[in-house]
């Protein structure tokens, strides 16, 4: 197989794929990709294709943070609503778990490219 067929096995992996759903993705067998593991090359690329895909999704849930606060405003002034204010909390706490992930997966990032470059 040729290296074109890494960035299927690349994306895969980054959103939490096994090595076999990898494999079939990118139409290779898993022990390729076990081989294509051992590389700290494709492991990087695993890792930057993961840190993109949580900056994706903190973006999403901060663009839809802004409607959250406004629904438990929103609530403070009336007594229905239940749902939507679960709903708005349960949004915050994912944003800001998210946020922190991304934060340690990028010092985690920084860490390794500056061990690297010793």
């Amino acid at each position: 197989m040729t290296t074109t067929d890494k960035p299927a096995a690349v994306l895969a992996l980054a959103q939490g794929r096994s090595n076999s759903q990898a494999a079939t993705a990118a139409g290779v067998s898993t022990r390729t990709i076990l081989r294509w593991l051992e590389s700290d090359d494709f492991r990087r690329e695993v890792a930057e294709s993961r840190t993109m895909l949580l900056r994706l999704a903190v973006g999403r849930l901060a663009a839809a943070s802004v409607k959250a606060v406004d629904t438990l405003v929103d609530a403070l002034d009336t007594e229905r609503g239940q749902a939507r204010v679960q709903a708005a909390k349960v949004l915050l706490e994912s944003t800001l778990a998210l946020r922190e992930s991304l934060d340690v997966e990028e010092r985690l990032a920084a860490l390794e490219a500056e061990s690297r470059g010793r």
